[in-house]
């Protein structure tokens, strides 16, 4: 199979540039925005060497795996246009529900995987993380904003090694390919930044995402800055700041850091 963009996307207009292999296909993107480009256009491989995650963290999709960037070219200010992550979680979410539905139709079965978002910006599956969404922003000579929202997706196989043991959709019995995920992300993401609307529309995609959240309610524990934050994972608020409950009922709110839920907060904060 070949990429192809998503029957919605075509239709609104999106472009597609597709590697057999590249390094990273956000540094394609960001490259693409200092020459001229204005999207929407994305930037797709099954095959990523020298890609980057959050923290800086080797981001590598082996042959298989889907790694993908759009990029979107926006008016708005950059606290504005970070809240984007929120509705490319969205996007892939539906995507990988679409296509796990499907895949188990194929097979004749009847368990469809559920997905669950993460603060700021991980799919996982089981408490196991599957997706990993990282945003680049810049200014560009019009006065705008340039984003670019990398979204890589365990297809094949999962990486070792990180703060969250992660997970494939080949390791969970989902047997697609990453051409069919592409096109369904494409699809959903034209539904999600439509809702999104250059910020206006973040308080239904912030409903949208506090319904798949994971964690919601419970102990969490949150690395940030060399300090430890310890409570309740409240909420998220306006701005896309996770709000926790600490046990003293300050509501204290996050703007960044690595999230350990359950048991695992106690590991976190260890």
């Amino acid at each position: 199979m070949t990429f192809t963009l998503g029957s919605r996307a075509i239709s609104a207009g999106h472009k597609l540039v597709a590697f057999d292999q590249t390094g990273s296909t956000n540094t394609e993107a960001m490259t693409r925005a200092r020459e001229g480009e204005r999207g929407p256009m994305w930037f797709v491989t099954s095959m990523q060497t020298a890609g980057r995650g959050r923290r800086q963290r080797a981001w590598i999709a082996p042959r298989g795996n889907l790694a993908s960037s759009v990029l979107e070219v926006l008016d708005v200010s950059p606290a504005v246009a970070a809240t984007l992550g929120f509705a490319a979680g969205l996007a892939i979410e539906t995507a990988l529900h679409k296509v796990s539905v499907e895949a188990s139709l194929r097979a004749a079965g009847s368990d469809h995987m559920k997905f669950s978002l993460k603060w700021p910006n991980d799919v996982l599956a089981g408490g196991q993380k599957l997706v990993g969404i990282g945003l680049e922003a810049e200014a560009v000579a019009d006065g705008r904003v340039a984003v670019v929202v990398g979204i890589g997706t365990n297809v094949v196989a999962a990486p070792e090694g990180l703060p969250t043991p992660a997970t494939s959709l080949a390791a969970l019995g989902v047997h697609i390919g990453a051409e069919e995920l592409f096109s369904a992300l494409s699809n959903a993401w034209v539904e999600f930044r439509g809702i999104w609307n250059n910020g206006r529309g973040f308080a239904e995609i912030r409903t949208l995402w506090l319904e798949r959240a994971a964690g919601l309610g419970e102990r969490v524990a949150i690395q940030t800055g060399g300090a430890t934050i310890e409570g309740t994972f409240d909420t998220i608020d306006e701005t896309g700041c996770l709000i926790i409950r600490t046990a003293e009922g300050k509501r204290m709110p996050v703007a960044a850091g690595e999230v350990y839920f359950g048991t695992a907060a106690s590991v976190g904060a260890a």
